[in-house]
């Protein structure tokens, strides 16, 4: 990134004068960009800093801010750079350990799927003989399930531990709508298609109910199978500790073997500085951190692999839109696009399709399986889901060679509903009102002036039919399964991985590396390759400050990250972030294969 900026300082002088920042700043940088040494140094000895409370991401990710663009303190990095970063300190004789801590409380919101990779990789530096140390104050489920792979666990005296299972809490809408005047028209096909019902009830159905109960049991028990190997403790014995109170005190958690030992911070550093040979002067212990490290991996990486024998790791990341889509959406147009340029790519060898969506356009998702099919008549198409890749996202999956999952990821979904709101009371308590002229008796049946007709739900209906019929068909197809068995586990149904695999869903449990590992063996390129990530970055604007020009002079001022939310706000942004999706609606048909809105696992 560094080199691309050094050559575009011509166009920052353009947009710094257009944005009216002033030379001083444009100096500071350009001295920035030009001083910056690329490639850290890794002292002998030294410990490699990981910070549990960071989320990790799927694809490349635009800086949100300019300070983000200038520094390496980004408040997410990649699962790809954190696991070959990890796997890479185990061989470095450099590197004596790992020190894994929180730099801010509050629970990481990265799903299990993808902390499962992440913690798979620390049990393969642990397993190398090198010391893995972890502390925190106050411990959440998700932190605890990175750090029970330690040899050694601290908490702080005054700190406590989450451990009393999983919650999801749904929002529903419709009693707000009624109050307002707005009316939800839907149609939908499968019994378990819940997608709709935040619009339509007040609580969860039957049928949401319980395949929600079941996913969330699913997660948590490879929770407590994964956390109760690593502790010499039974499934049954955590969940007897989950089910007697809501937090555990440090001495709690000390007495209940989760963790080994109360410690202050200073007492850790301390430790720390001995494994590393600092001496007791020092401020602190020899260190590199996570993302540094990473950047030294990558570099030794770029001389030793072949250029000429890559392996693509496209990233389908987000909601699934019709046309172009929005940073942080999967456009089906430019993702289509992305999956041609890498088919005609010669240098490219095979395709990883990461998957994290919950689906979206049905459209859109038709769009990007044409193109995985060419793909794969070319070079093979290996799919790895990281943890939600259900609905459109399996859709977009199913043709691939091989279909890897982790346990606790969040697939199938196989179902199709249409939404048609109409704001007739709201707008006539108002004073607003409309009159129609037209030529033909549906000529305005996608207006949302009014409710749609008995004949026109019917015409939609028989769209959703049509459309889940052929996503059924593609599942029966792609997966070489009976067509009944597939309408028996579709019905719109959200499993987990293990269950997927168990359904025949997917072909494999395992992550993103092993993923990558049968790609290159399907390929045959032996060892002699090279992983390439897919979508690049789109354009300086949105490589420097992490948007389009009209969205930077709003980005600018926020140069230090968010402060932990309360709760109150956390359920502020929950409200936003599902009212934000109605924005990704735009199937042209108005037709779509997507989870519930947000499964939000607490």
């Amino acid at each position: 990134m560094r080199d691309f900026l050094k050559h575009t300082l011509a166009t920052l002088l353009g947009i710094f004068i257009f944005l009216g920042l002033s030379v001083g700043g444009l100096i500071a940088l350009i001295l920035l960009l030009v001083t910056r040494d690329p490639v850290p140094a890794v002292k002998d000895r030294s410990i490699l800093l990981v910070d549990m409370a960071q989320p990790l991401t799927e694809g490349p990710r635009s800086p949100s801010t300019l300070g983000q663009a200038l520094s390496d303190n980004s408040s997410s990095i990649q699962l790809h750079t954190f696991v070959t970063a990890v796997d890479q300190a185990a061989k470095d004789a450099r590197i004596v350990g790992i020190y894994l801590y929180s730099s801010r409380s509050g629970s990481n919101p990265t799903g299990f799927a993808t902390l499962k990779e992440a913690r798979e990789a620390l049990q393969r530096f642990r397993a190398s003989g090198k010391r893995l140390i972890a502390y925190d104050v106050d411990w959440t489920e998700r932190t605890y399930y990175l750090a029970s792979t330690a040899d050694a666990i601290a908490i702080h005296p005054m700190g406590s531990m989450e451990l009393n299972g999983l919650s999801s809490q749904p929002i529903f809408f419709s009693g707000f709508l009624q109050k307002y005047g707005v009316d939800v028209q839907v149609t939908r096909v499968g019994r378990y298609k819940s997608a709709v019902e935040p619009f339509l009830l007040n609580q969860l159905s039957p049928e949401n109910r319980q395949q929600t109960q079941t996913l969330l049991q699913d997660i948590w028990n490879e929770f407590l199978k994964a956390t109760g190997e690593a502790r010499n403790k039974t499934p049954q014995q955590l969940q007897a500790i989950a089910n007697q109170q809501v937090s555990l005190l440090a001495a709690d958690a000390v007495k209940q073997g989760l963790v080994d030992r109360q410690a202050y911070q200073d007492e850790i550093i301390d430790e720390l500085k001995k494994l590393t040979d600092s001496k007791a002067k020092d401020k602190s212990f020899r260190q590199i951190s996570l993302r540094n490290y990473a950047r030294v991996v990558e570099a030794r990486q770029d001389t030793q692999r072949s250029r000429n024998r890559k392996i693509a790791v496209l990233y389908a990341d987000g909601d699934i839109v019709n046309g172009q889509g929005e940073s942080g959406s999967i456009g089906g147009d430019r993702f289509a696009r992305e999956l041609r340029q890498i088919r005609q790519d010669e240098s490219i060898k095979a395709v990883v399709l990461r998957v994290n969506s919950p689906g979206g356009s049905a459209t859109a998702s038709e769009v990007i399986q044409r193109e995985v099919i060419l793909t794969r008549k070319v070079k093979p198409v290996i799919v790895s889901m990281g943890s939600v890749a259900a609905s459109g996202g399996y859709w977009i999956s199913t043709y691939g060679d091989r279909i890897f999952a982790e346990p606790n990821t969040i697939t199938g979904s196989i179902g199709v509903f249409g939404i048609q709101p109409n704001i007739r009371k709201l707008a006539n308590d108002n004073g607003i009102t409309w009159d129609t002229v037209k030529t033909g008796q549906f000529a305005d049946s996608q207006t949302i002036t009014r409710p749609k007709t008995p004949q026109e739900l019917a015409q939609v209906q028989k769209i959703v039919d049509h459309i889940y019929d052929q996503f059924l068909d593609k599942v029966a197809e792609s997966r070489k399964l009976d067509r009944a068995k597939v309408a028996e586990i579709a019905q719109g149904r959200v499993w987990s991985g293990s269950r997927a695999k168990q359904l025949g869903l997917v072909d494999e449990l395992g992550g993103l590396q092993a993923a990558i590992r049968a790609a290159a063996k399907k390929a045959d390129l032996g060892d002699n390759w090279q992983v390439e990530e897919y979508p690049k970055l789109r354009g300086l604007e949105e490589r420097l400050f992490g948007g389009r020009p009209e969205q930077i002079l709003t980005r600018l001022p926020w140069l230090k990250p968010a402060p932990e939310a309360d709760l109150l706000t956390r359920e502020v942004i929950k409200l936003q972030t599902e009212l934000a999706m109605l924005g990704n609606f735009n199937d042209p048909r108005g037709i779509y294969a997507r989870l519930p809105f947000s499964f939000w696992i607490e």
